[in-house]
């Protein structure tokens, strides 16, 4: 975005801190856009290091953030900065970029409706990637569903600067997403529920108990429930995660180095970092893929040694691409044999963990739609004894958005869940 530096939130890439500022010489097409609509820019949010957390920011070198709808709790990541300015009403939405979890989870954690749109169907050009040619997609986080839909309305759709979008041509709803909003959507849906042929990490007893809570309101407005539906699938079997804290299949994300590469071309000759080989020489004293770095578990990937020795050639991605043909292959095949609309989830396994904790946040979709490239509709559904959100996640086929959107709002509408937090200012930071 053209008048704020890019950080990352990094301290090597901030000029106060004694980094090296990155400004960019033109707006993101998103960006753009929003502008082109009329939408006002109130500045750029806050997230962890390289975006590597999809739980918090607190190693940020803005400090941590917090939880608007829960202070001492986590925020979400790593588009933290921007739900907690929608949750604090600071903003009425907000952009966030997903590669794992960093739009459904920041989302979820604070209450908020959340589009993790189908992968190609917004440009993502111009945004700092993880993993830009494969996985990375932006979308909108806000306080409705409406507001998330208004703002997809603006986002979506092809761009010349962005290739991988003309797969999104003859898939935007004509009348566009907000248009089709309907608070009966929900009669008659078949929606499948979570289950371990998803994946087989079981709820705890609070997310089964509000899960509950969540599917008899959406049998009370006419929703058909199928329990379990990729069972015996082979669905929950293609998941690979590396080795480290959380649940996190990485592949697909041996791409960063290229990606990086392409993304740093945009900011021209004269800038200070504008090439992969010049961002390693300026952070090689926090190298983020040396051991202890943020992104040290790229490692375990096998495609990531040749694209990090020569960051301007293609990666191969053998089996990113596996994975993500698999995943859409089972996903086709289970939702032809159920007949499902959709699927409903509880976004998160179990309530959220302390800000300054070791806990991370325990999703339940983030792997499997980021590698198959599906989208994914957050909404709030209620909250813990303790203060803290849950949210469902409504997910579908490619290009499903209007109809997730339609689905989430009429659930929206009937329940009212979402409940503006009581900010204390007098809270201390840490």
């Amino acid at each position: 975005m053209v008048g704020f530096p890019t950080t990352g939130g990094w301290s090597l890439l901030y000029g106060p801190a004694g980094g090296i500022e990155l400004m960019p010489r033109m707006d993101a097409p998103v960006v753009a856009r929003l502008r082109a609509a009329g939408a006002i820019i109130l500045g750029k949010t806050n997230v962890p290091v390289l975006s590597a957390s999809g739980s918090h920011a607190n190693d940020s070198w803005a400090g941590p953030t917090l939880n608007a709808a829960a202070p001492m709790l986590l925020p979400g990541g790593s588009s933290a900065g921007t739900a907690t300015a929608v949750a604090a009403s600071m903003a009425v939405l907000g952009l966030a970029e997903e590669t794992g979890g960093s739009i459904q989870n920041p989302a979820s954690a604070q209450a908020l409706v959340g589009i993790k749109p189908s992968f190609g169907l917004v440009p993502n050009t111009g945004v700092m990637p993880l993993a830009g040619s494969t996985r990375d997609v932006v979308g909108p986080i806000a306080r409705c569903v409406r507001d998330a839909a208004l703002a997809l309305d603006v986002l979506a759709g092809f761009t010349a600067e962005d290739s991988k979008t003309i797969a999104s041509i003859g898939h935007l709803p004509k009348e566009g997403y907000a248009a089709g909003l309907n608070a009966e959507s929900l009669r008659g849906k078949r929606l499948g529920l979570f289950g371990p042929g998803w994946r087989d990490q079981p709820l705890t007893t609070d997310a089964a108990q509000l899960y509950r809570r969540a599917l008899a309101e959406l049998e009370t407005r006419g929703a058909v429930l199928v329990a379990d539906p990729f069972a015996g699938s082979g669905f929950a079997a293609i998941s690979c995660p590396v080795e480290g804290p959380g649940y996190y299949d990485a592949r697909g994300v041996e791409s960063v180095p290229y990606d990086l590469n392409k993304y740093l071309e945009r900011f021209g000759p004269d800038a200070a970092i504008r090439d992969y080989a010049t961002f390693a020489a300026a952070t090689v004293e926090q190298d983020p893929f040396s051991k202890g770095g943020v992104l040290s578990y790229m490692h375990q990937l096998p495609a990531f040694t040749a694209c990090l020795a020569d960051p301007t050639r293609p990666p191969r991605l053998d089996e990113f691409v596996a994975a993500k043909t698999a995943y859409l292959d089972i996903f086709a095949t289970v939702f032809a044999q159920e007949r499902l609309d959709a699927l409903v989830f509880p976004q998160m396994r179990d309530e959220l963990g302390q800000l300054h904790g070791t806990k991370t946040i325990h999703e339940t979709t983030v792997c499997e739609i980021n590698i198959a490239g599906l989208p994914g509709v957050t909404v709030p559904a209620g909250y813990y004894a303790s203060g803290a959100p849950f949210n469902l996640i409504f997910v579908g086929s490619m290009w499903s958005e209007a109809e997730l959107l339609s689905l989430a709002y009429a659930y929206e509408c009937a329940t009212h869940h979402r409940r503006a937090p009581i900010l204390d200012t007098t809270r201390p930071r840490h």
